[in-house]
């Protein structure tokens, strides 16, 4: 059975994200923090198996390469961070984290992992999706730490589209504001949330199944002429002025 290893996979989009490539037949290896987390998941989704560690640690990607297998038919990073601070309060630690969590550690599991992925490719070549955001694009006030390293997101995938082509395809899913646990300290403010829902032509925030059907698809052999793209899943917030 074809393996995919997905990073941040216990919960919001990557849980999403596993039970869609489940259903699509993908076995499944999960690499997250949280151990009990991680085993919750692994059992409710079956042929699945984990690691557990830190993507700040550089050496965990070597474990989970490991672990995975020698051969893989795709990669999804849907690690993530939400650091939503104007200019004046934000720290070079603010922007070393969030760069490090987001586009370094991808860099990091792709890498590892790469040999695996080119192993695995198949015909349709294997699937790599990363995460990036609508305010990579648009500009939004507050957003300067997570658009930097969501930039440099996709700066990567198509850097290394390119060099891995054509065994290996990478491609960016730009959601706008989900609703994940990520974002719970922004969509539990029903009032906030609405109001944020508006400014989407769709007139709602987004769910991880939203995000993780493309995903899934980018993975599989049905993409297979789909590489170095950055697609939308955003409600239309990225192109589409509302009504009001």
């Amino acid at each position: 059975m074809k393996r995919v290893v997905i990073y941040g996979g216990t919960g919001g989009i990557g849980l999403a994200t596993a039970r869609a490539l489940r259903n699509r037949g993908f076995a499944l290896h999960l690499a997250a923090r949280d151990g009990a987390k991680l085993q919750e998941a692994a059992a409710s989704l079956g042929e699945t198996t984990t690691s557990a560690g830190d993507v700040t640690d550089p050496g965990f990607f070597a474990e989970v390469a490991e672990a995975a297998g020698d051969s893989l038919a795709g990669l999804v990073y849907a690690v993530g961070t939400i650091n939503l601070r104007p200019l004046g309060k934000l720290t070079a630690d603010d922007l070393t984290s969030d760069f490090r969590i987001n586009a370094l550690g991808a860099f990091l599991a792709i890498q590892a992992s790469a040999r695996a992925l080119r192993a695995g490719a198949g015909e349709a070549g294997a699937g790599i999706v990363l995460f990036s955001t609508v305010a990579a694009a648009q500009g939004f006030p507050a957003h300067a730490s997570i658009a930097m390293a969501k930039g440099a997101v996709e700066g990567l995938a198509v850097s290394l589209a390119a060099e891995l082509a054509p065994q290996v395809r990478i491609n960016v899913v730009a959601p706008s504001l989900t609703r994940t646990p990520l974002a719970a300290a922004i969509t539990a403010n029903e009032g906030l949330s609405s109001g944020i829902a508006a400014m989407h032509a769709l007139q709602r925030l987004g769910t991880p199944e939203d995000i993780a059907g493309l995903a899934a698809f980018l993975v599989s052999e049905e993409a297979g002429w789909i590489t170095g793209q950055v697609i939308g899943v955003d409600g239309g917030r990225s192109m589409l002025r509302t009504k009001g």
